[in-house]
């Protein structure tokens, strides 16, 4: 059974490993420019679809039959090629984004949510939110309600984005300022890749409920499964699947003191997930092609602090990683993002007395240096491990706090 996600721009997709995890078919990707997407629906050989950006309104045209609530919303992420050859379209992100309300915590019932972007998935989560009795405006670029008539609109309570604004490899960026919308209650992001978004990171600061769009990336793909192969998936499946993608896709980031073993642990605990190893300094000295001390004493600490930023920029928005970090990153409040969208943050902690000081320009006042850095490493991390004893020893508690 071929089985496949169409659209464009999927070198990055994760859909091929959830449809591992949830079925036994096979499952491609097809990224197709749009001059080739009539013949390929016509002629091409599978049984099942996904249908993703920006071809989820486009493949109507070519479809035989809608389903009910893909004909509702006007999109199609589903199609099934049914056994007299005719095509069948659906449309399995209601179910996705049903799923990703109740997973998010928040009520809906009576609430002001806005929703952000007027595509496929706008209409996906306007008629979800609908259901659930919520009153709903959606913002686009033009209309009655855009991006400059927000401050009507700063009553509302949960705010919904469809658009890709903020989407890997574009990371950082935020449709809007969140700060314009006092009564909010929790941001819902239909993006999954980063993590969190810099709309979500906004979000999180500000104290209120957060979920992105991975959950819902789970769900649909369990419902088109279900169409691929006749049979249902079990709940329990589809969490345990989106368990092992969250934590496949999550970096695993080591902050500290300098000399507090961050690359050694880092190595080793790269080596046990299986995951590609980062250490940052190795990544500054390649790209200033000269050592650390040297960039010191030659360049000065702004342009150290500088090039670190950009390395961590690069490798932040990535996804999969051990990250072992430089001592100081957490000196520069723009690090703590460009960390935390994908990362779990991990402050590994060593006795004052055994941190080594040769070679380490900013080492001179160990005493001085951990008292200014404490509260910023506490900000930063999500937990602490101890690293006093052997590294096996602090890799299986690493282990053992990421499950």
């Amino acid at each position: 059974m071929k089985c496949g996600l169409l659209g464009q721009g999927l070198r990055h997709s994760y859909s091929p490993a959830i449809h591992a995890l949830l079925g036994s078919y096979e499952y491609a990707l097809y990224d197709k420019p749009a001059a080739e997407l009539e013949d390929f629906l016509r002629r091409g050989d599978f049984h099942g679809l996904n249908v993703t950006m920006p071809y989820k309104k486009a493949v109507i045209p070519y479809l035989d039959d809608l389903s009910p609530i893909a004909r509702r919303l006007g999109a199609v992420n589903t199609i099934l090629r049914r056994p007299d050859g005719s095509l069948w379209g659906h449309n399995t992100d209601y179910a996705g984004f049903q799923t990703m309300t109740v997973k998010s915590g928040l009520s809906f019932s009576g609430k002001k949510c806005l929703v952000l972007g007027s595509g496929g998935a706008s209409a996906t989560a306007v008629t979800v939110l609908e259901a659930l009795g919520a009153e709903v405006t959606v913002i686009s670029r033009q209309g009655e309600n855009t991006y400059d008539t927000l401050r009507r609109h700063r009553d509302a309570q949960i705010l919904v984005n469809t658009t890709p604004v903020g989407m890997y490899p574009h990371c950082g960026k935020s449709p809007v300022a969140l700060e314009q919308f006092p009564c909010l209650e929790g941001v819902l992001d239909v993006i999954y890749n980063p993590l969190r978004t810099q709309l979500l990171l906004d979000a999180e600061k500000m104290g209120l409920r957060t979920m992105n769009g991975l959950w819902m990336l789970l769900a649909q793909a369990a419902k088109s499964a279900q169409y691929f192969t006749g049979m249902p998936v079990p709940p329990q499946k589809t969490a345990q699947a989106y368990e092992i993608i969250r934590k496949q896709a999550e970096n695993i980031i080591l902050v500290g003191m300098p000399g507090c073993g961050k690359s050694t642990i880092a190595a080793q605990l790269a080596h046990r997930l299986g995951k590609p190893l980062v250490d940052v300094d190795e990544e500054i000295e390649k790209a200033a092609k000269k050592s650390i001390p040297a960039m010191f004493a030659q360049d000065g600490i702004d342009a150290f602090r500088q090039m670190e930023t950009q390395i961590l920029c690069r490798f932040g928005q990535q996804s999969g990683l051990v990250i072992a970090t430089g001592g100081g990153c957490v000196t520069q409040p723009e690090n703590y993002g460009l960390l935390r969208q994908n990362g779990r943050i991990i402050w590994l902690q060593r006795d004052i007395s055994a941190l080594p000081t040769a070679g380490r320009p900013l080492s001179t006042d160990l005493q001085a240096m951990y008292a200014a850095r404490k509260p910023l490493y506490e900000a930063f991390s999500d937990c602490s491990v101890e690293n006093n004893g052997t590294v096996d020893d602090t890799v299986a508690q690493i282990m053992e706090v990421i499950g």
